[in-house]
């Protein structure tokens, strides 16, 4: 497993880095389905960041209760205060997500990542799915977002632009993953199947919606 990355030196500039760089397209993106998740009781955030989508989810469904993981505690003290409101119904728990395993009484309906996955290798993200998977049942969901290479004549501009990332990342936090993972292939083999997708800025950003069919019951 890789080191963590340490996000903490870029936790309170890092929403006017979002803005700089594209505007409002992460946010448009990562808001996508919220309007699907109304039915949600339990929610296992994943990285959130400063918690721009996880104060959303809260305050539209107010039937919600959420764990939030960072391994960033200044990342998790601007989430925390974002929250304020909801801190009621929210739990936060600074560790590596690779190391969290969830409570054996827990069940999560529904777990949310957005633009995290890709700080993950294939075989990281199956050890975080097979730690998580215990906590879910069939018809939990999954929504994540991320970045992507499309084919076509946005191919070459998306893959100078997430190497940039990749390599400014690995500057600022140390991250030490170098390249997109297939996150598709790693939640089919879990027992997921893919519900809803949604692309944005020309393919090069992508919002998932996935549903838990069960183990072995992947597509």
């Amino acid at each position: 497993m890789s080191t963590p990355a340490d996000f903490d030196r870029i936790a309170r500039p890092y929403r006017t880095m979002e803005y700089l760089t594209l505007g409002r397209k992460l946010e448009q993106t990562r808001l996508h389905f919220l309007p699907r998740l109304a039915t949600a009781k339990n929610a296992l955030v994943l990285g959130d960041g400063d918690g721009r989508f996880l104060a959303k989810l809260l305050a539209a469904n107010t039937n919600l209760q959420a764990t939030a993981i960072d391994g960033s505690a200044a990342m998790l003290d601007l989430l925390r205060d974002r929250c304020k409101p909801h801190l009621h119904r929210l739990q936060t728990i600074q560790t590596d997500a690779l190391r969290y395993m969830p409570p054996t009484d827990a069940t999560y309906d529904l777990v949310v990542s957005h633009f995290f996955l890709d700080c993950f290798t294939e075989p990281e993200l199956a050890k975080l799915l097979a730690q998580i998977a215990p906590a879910l049942r069939p018809g939990s969901q999954w929504l994540l977002s991320d970045f992507r290479i499309p084919s076509g004549g946005f191919h070459l501009p998306a893959q100078i632009f997430v190497r940039s990332l990749y390599f400014a990342f690995r500057v600022l936090t140390g991250l030490r993953t170098t390249r997109l993972p297939d996150h598709a292939s790693v939640l089919s083999a879990a027992g997921f199947r893919r519900i809803g997708h949604q692309v944005f800025l020309s393919g090069m950003l992508s919002t998932e919606l996935w549903q838990f069919q069960g183990p072995d019951q992947g597509s």
